[in-house]
Order: structure tokens, then sequence, then C-alpha cells
């Protein structure tokens, strides 16, 4: 198969010796039973692979004879499942740096130049607009000892996370308290006529996170959409339409309509020239990718092997894969 990336004698934990190629330029989900072997290969192999061509990264990959095919390839961005940030003071509005032109907007309101406040002053992770009772969190830890920590709304601030004169500025009717309360569908609409926060508050619905609270703290997200989070701070960054995406299970937790969402932002990388390959379980992932690779048959040591390689309707006529066989039930 002519521009492929084939990774050849994979033998990392359960894969035996197997050899596959995956096509540049479209949408690949790696399927099968877990412990199958899909992120050996995917993660362990591929990811690590790809991180020493292009980064020079230390950790070398997982055990394989060799893997071709790099060309027209200048980068690779993987978007697995761990945490954006440890902290409360994280969220999707700081890390996918739409939090910044909103502050801004806010600082250029009149009565904010009338106060002298600026940007920082609309930031609850710095001195000087931010309650200082609470640091910004809106919340206090109280120890209770041999009992697990309680949060407890913060007393001078009311859970706002900032002072009073912060509170007065108001941006169509909004408070930068309010803002950090709204969902992203809702702040999107909000700055619509602020391209710098709109932009990126858009991708973030795009990516099916319409629903988030902009300042929900990092540490309450699930793993899919902390890696929605990251897909969606990817998508803002200029791209070169050469770029090797690998996603394990993106939509998890997502409404079906989320997921058409986020099928219709993956065919767009691949549009723009670039390659996406996904470990999936979803069947509406699955029945649209333009190829399937096929591991199992089972998990464990009966895992390992490719099962089918094909498009969706190729996969579906193959009775020894159980991806086959759930295709054509639908």
């Amino acid at each position: 198969m002519h521009n492929t990336i084939t990774v050849k004698g994979a033998r990392l934990h359960n894969l035996k010796n197997v050899t596959v190629s995956i096509p540049k330029n479209q949408l690949v989900v790696l399927t099968g039973l877990s412990g199958s072997g899909k992120s050996s290969l995917m993660l362990d192999i591929l990811d690590r692979a790809a991180r020493q061509r292009f980064y020079g990264a230390g950790d070398p990959p997982g055990d394989h004879l060799a893997i071709t095919g790099w060309e027209h390839l200048d980068k690779v961005i993987t978007l697995d499942q761990s945490a954006i940030g440890r902290t409360t003071r994280s969220n999707a509005a700081t890390y996918t740096d739409s939090f910044t032109p909103i502050r801004q907007t806010f600082a250029e309101t009149p009565t904010a130049q009338a106060r002298g406040l600026t940007a920082a002053h609309f930031s609850f992770n710095t001195a000087g607009g931010r309650c200082e009772r609470c640091q910004g969190a809106g919340t206090l830890t109280v120890n209770m000892h041999f009992l697990p920590d309680v949060e407890v709304r913060c007393p001078a601030c009311h859970g706002t996370r900032f002072k009073r004169e912060v509170l007065d500025v108001t941006y169509r009717g909004r408070t930068i308290s309010d803002v950090l309360e709204m969902s992203i569908t809702e702040a999107a609409a909000l700055f619509a006529n602020v391209p710098a926060a709109h932009n990126r508050l858009a991708l973030m619905t795009d990516v099916g996170l319409g629903y988030l609270k902009l300042g929900q703290p990092a540490t309450t997200l699930s793993g899919g959409e902390a890696q929605r989070v990251k897909l969606a701070k990817e998508l803002s960054r200029k791209a070169t339409g050469r770029t090797l995406y690998l996603l394990d299970e993106p939509s998890t937790g997502l409404h079906p309509a989320d997921v058409a969402h986020l099928l219709k932002v993956l065919h767009g990388l691949v549009d723009a020239g670039n390659s996406v390959v996904v470990i999936k379980h979803n069947l509406d992932v699955i029945r649209d990718a333009d190829w399937l690779i096929d591991l199992g048959p089972e998990g464990g040591d009966t895992g390992g092997d490719i099962i089918a390689e094909g498009t969706p309707e190729e996969v579906a006529r193959m009775a020894e894969s159980y991806t086959g066989q759930c295709l054509q039930k639908q």
C-alpha cells in the first residue's frame, strides 16, 4: 500500500511480530477488545517512535523492527486522557488561552479604564483584583483532621473569586465571575464580537464541550473531557497540514450528537492533509472511519494479531472479526 506509515515486526507486550500499514491522510481507527494490543501499537510504539524522530525524545519505542513512511509528516500530536491540570486553578478557559482575551475585553470597558483596572485585575490567579481571603479560589479548605477535608464557599467573596471593585465591571451585563459560571456555548455567544476569545470557545463547542462551565476546575474533568480540551487547544494553533494526530478514545462520554460534531472535526483535520489515528470502541466512530485496523481476536495472550484491515464495509464482511460482526448488525 502506498502513502502509508508501516510498523514492521511489532513485538511489544502481546503483539505477535505484526506488521501493519497505516494509511496517511485518512481517519484510521484501531479496533479490538480491551487488551488486544491497540495501545501498545499506537502509544508505546508509534507515538514514541514519532517523538524520537521529530523531537529527539529519549523515551525509546517498544520492541519492533522498523517504521517506514515518515515522509510528508513533520510532527506528531498525541492526545491522551491524562489530566490537563492538577489544581483547581486550571480550567478549560485558562488551558486553551481563551481566558486571556476575555480578561482583556473586561479591561477595555469604560468602567475598568476609569478605575485603572488592567487585564491582570481580572485574573483569579494573581494578586490585585482577586479575593485575597481565598486567593481567587472562591472556596476555603477546612481541615477535618481524621475526616476528608471539606471545601466551603469563601465568606468574603461568597464564591465569586474577585474583589467588589472588579465585580462592578460588566461586559454586556455580565461580570467576570458570571462569565466563569457560564457554559462554553453561552460564553462563545457572549464574546461573538471578540474573535480571539470566540474562536477558541467555538472550537471547544465543536469537539463536544459546549456544556462545560468555563471556570470548571480541571481536576473535575473526565479523561475524555480533558482530551477534548487538549484537542481544542491544538486546533487553535496554526496547522501545517502534515501532522500525525494520535487519539485514545476521544468520544468517551459524549452524546451521539456531540460524537457527530467530533467526527466532523477529525475529518476536517484529514481534509487539511493531516493523518489521524484513533483508538475507538464507539461504533459510530468506527463506521465513519476511512480505514479500520482490527486487532485480536481476544485480549491478553489471545490477542496481538491483526484480524482485519480495510474500509468499514470490507471489515463488516469478515466473519472472523468481532468488529466486523458488530458492524454487520448495524
